[in-house]
């Protein structure tokens, strides 16, 4: 029988790397980097031997999506952001079974899923980044899931929950990353060199911060009514569908855990960015 270790929420901002490569921005991010090695240390203490990443960064358009590789290896520059994120250099194993599952599982609920075995599909940094500081020496092996960017809130729960009934059906000790962004709203583009280091709007920034206080309170049933209108009004990274797949996981208005934050909320280009790690569900 398999075991969910972990479930977090957690950072894949390009400037993590700025913090790590380039001497003008020397130790800018190490309380993101910090926050990635410790929940890292955490998840193998618990005996973690996959990492399912829900990756905000990889985005697709129809159905449910996952990296079933048997190996990642390359040498990664985000088309995205070249001049921030550019060489870097991976190599994780892959988790093709528990891939295969995951899928067969989704499929076995009515929905349209396909796990990619093709080494042509390349990793997304919001799995590079998070696996670079938590995953160091690759001894945990990767599974990344796309995140859907038309899905509903609804879609997302209900992935979420069907994820939590692989892992039990499993054999493996599982630890979840949902990676991606609180609120999500870039500065325009004549801006953006005095905002990269801010969040975009008091607004967005002040209900990141609500939305983690109810998470330190265990309120869940709260921040799940607001998470339509959040997701909208501060421009939720692919709809925020990863933060709904985490909450599906943990058992969705059921869920009487906690949020712990593990670092400094911080702002990066507009966006609003933490790592929380989340109590797991009895």
């Amino acid at each position: 029988m398999g075991e969910l270790v972990m479930a977090a929420k957690v950072t894949h901002v390009p400037s993590i790397w700025m913090s790590e490569m380039y001497e003008q921005h020397k130790g800018i991010r190490d309380n993101a980097i910090n926050g990635l090695v410790e929940l890292g240390n955490r998840a193998r203490n618990r005996g973690a031997e996959t990492f399912v990443v829900i990756d905000a960064h990889w985005i697709v358009n129809q159905g449910f999506h996952l990296n079933a590789n048997e190996r990642f290896q390359g040498d990664f520059t985000s088309p995205e952001l070249p001049h921030f994120l550019r060489d870097m250099k991976y190599d994780y194993p892959g988790d093709p079974e528990f891939g295969r599952e995951l899928v067969a599982a989704v499929e076995g609920a009515g929905y349209r899923a396909i796990a990619h075995e093709d080494p042509n599909l390349t990793l997304e940094y919001g799995t590079l980044i998070p696996m670079r500081h938590a995953n160091p020496d690759a001894s945990v092996k990767v599974v990344p899931i796309a995140a859907n960017q038309f899905a509903s809130i609804e879609e997302g729960r209900k992935w979420g929950e069907i994820l939590a009934q692989t892992i039990k059906d499993s054999d493996r000790k599982v630890a979840l990353f949902a990676s991606g962004s609180l609120s999500h709203q870039f500065f325009p583009n004549s801006e953006s060199i005095e905002g990269a280091f801010e969040v975009n709007k008091e607004f967005n920034k002040q209900v990141d911060l609500r939305v983690l206080e109810l998470w330190r309170d265990g309120r869940t049933r709260e921040f799940l009514a607001m998470l339509p209108d959040y997701a909208q009004r501060c421009y939720g990274e692919c709809g925020m569908v990863d933060t709904a797949m985490l909450f599906g996981l943990l058992g969705w208005d059921g869920y009487t855990g906690k949020g712990e934050q593990i670092g400094d909320y911080f702002g990066s280009s507009g966006t609003g960015q933490v790592n929380v790690d989340f109590d797991l569900p009895a």
